[in-house]
């Protein structure tokens, strides 16, 4: 999709999932040209930048930079306002933050560091037009890669995926007000993802995220958290094995195939004690801005179907338009029709015009108050996850 299109529409959504962080505003906003970009942020921050005439710019690409850090001690990468057409990969396990560059406005704007009402405020998109052909992993296509090598990164077939890996990569990645997008024209060519988190710990704030068929995905071994960002896809496009929080999301559908979430899960020889699933919190399910109008009409888009019979799927209090079927879940596909008790899907709290459970399938699970309060971030994650920025508010 074109960037200014692309932007329309996140402007026509941004004002409702957008805040943010008080930990890096100061480093973040744009300085005058007199002043250093790097004013206000954390020592030894390293600047990106595609002003090749700007004395502070170390790199030129994001990739680059990331090559340039050794692989333990942790490191800040400041990213200039650009479209950076590239593909990033992150193999290194020591922590790791992105920041995108905002514009100067962003502190009147958003004091107190909440509700900022600038449309689209991040400055910064990061994206590619890979997609998966004939023989190749779903991977290869990824915008962004947090695995520890390219056998953790591998997605695998069936229900089963990739091996699994005897090693883990990078312990703290955080990304903040980045968009970062695979612009492969639509489903109809094949999976093209934006995320592949493998074996890490990612958490991502104020960002977007748009793609058609599999843009999301959270791999094995893998524990990611996104917050106050939007989503776009038409297929699948959370899918994963790991375990995934999603806070204040804004899900975009652009067009329903399969269904939101697709997940698998895996027996507790492989993964004692994990809660491998994926969890939609004080979220909003609506039809894109830029959803086809043929495909995306009211009433089409299925919540989830299990990719393996462990899958685990449940939104917290979520909104969800006319865009989202009553029965909610579906089957696999023809080959897999049932949806096994082993599964677990589940809701609470759901609001708009899609959340009637009154006809959702009775292998879903309607929870009580008291049975949500289990699913909290430390409940999920089986601690208080000291990789998340608990700091960020919105």
């Amino acid at each position: 999709m074109h960037l200014s299109y692309l932007n329309l529409v996140l402007a026509a959504l941004w004002h409702t999932a957008h805040a943010l962080s008080p930990q890096f505003i100061a480093c973040q906003i744009q300085k005058p040209a007199s002043s250093s970009p790097l004013a206000g942020c954390p020592a030894g921050t390293i600047f990106v930048s595609q002003n090749a005439s700007d004395p502070h710019a170390k790199f030129s690409s994001v990739q680059a930079a990331i090559a340039s850090l050794p692989q333990t001690g942790a490191a800040t990468i400041l990213i200039g306002a650009g479209s950076y057409q590239e593909t990033i990969n992150v193999t290194r396990t020591g922590p790791l933050t992105l920041l995108g560059q905002l514009p100067s406005t962003s502190v009147a704007q958003a004091e107190p560091f909440a509700n900022a009402s600038s449309p689209n405020l991040n400055l910064v998109q990061i994206w590619n037009t890979q997609f998966v052909m004939t023989g190749q992993d779903d991977a290869s296509s990824a915008v962004l890669t947090v695995a520890p090598n390219l056998a953790g990164a591998l997605i695998g077939a069936g229900t089963d995926g990739a091996p699994l890996q005897p090693v883990f990569g990078n312990t703290d990645f955080k990304a903040y007000n980045i968009d970062f997008q695979n612009r492969a024209a639509n489903f109809a060519i094949s999976q093209a993802l934006v995320t592949d988190i493998s074996y890490a710990n990612a958490s991502f704030y104020g960002c977007a995220f748009a793609s058609f068929q599999d843009t999301w995905y959270t791999g094995r071994n893998a524990s990611t958290y996104v917050v106050d960002s939007v989503i776009f896809g038409e297929t699948d496009y959370l899918f994963g094995f790991g375990t995934a929080w999603f806070q204040n999301v804004i899900l975009a559908n652009r067009a329903c195939g399969g269904g939101i979430v697709a997940w698998k899960g895996t027996n507790l020889t492989d993964a004692p004690g994990n809660r491998y699933g994926a969890y939609i919190s004080a979220s909003q399910i609506i039809r894109s801005p830029d959803a086809n109008a043929t495909t995306a009409t009211n009433g089409l888009c299925f919540l989830g179907r299990p990719w393996n019979d462990l899958a685990t799927t449940v939104y917290l209090s979520t909104f969800m338009d006319a865009s989202v079927r009553p029965a909610g879940f579906e089957p696999f596909d023809s080959a897999r029709p049932t949806i096994m008790n082993t599964t677990f899907y589940a809701e609470f709290n759901s609001t708009g015009p899609g959340s009637n459970t009154s006809q959702r399938v009775a292998v879903e699970h309607i929870l009580t108050a008291s049975q949500a309060s289990t699913f909290t971030i430390d409940g999920v994650f089986l601690e208080h996850p000291k990789w998340i920025d608990f700091g960020y508010l919105f």
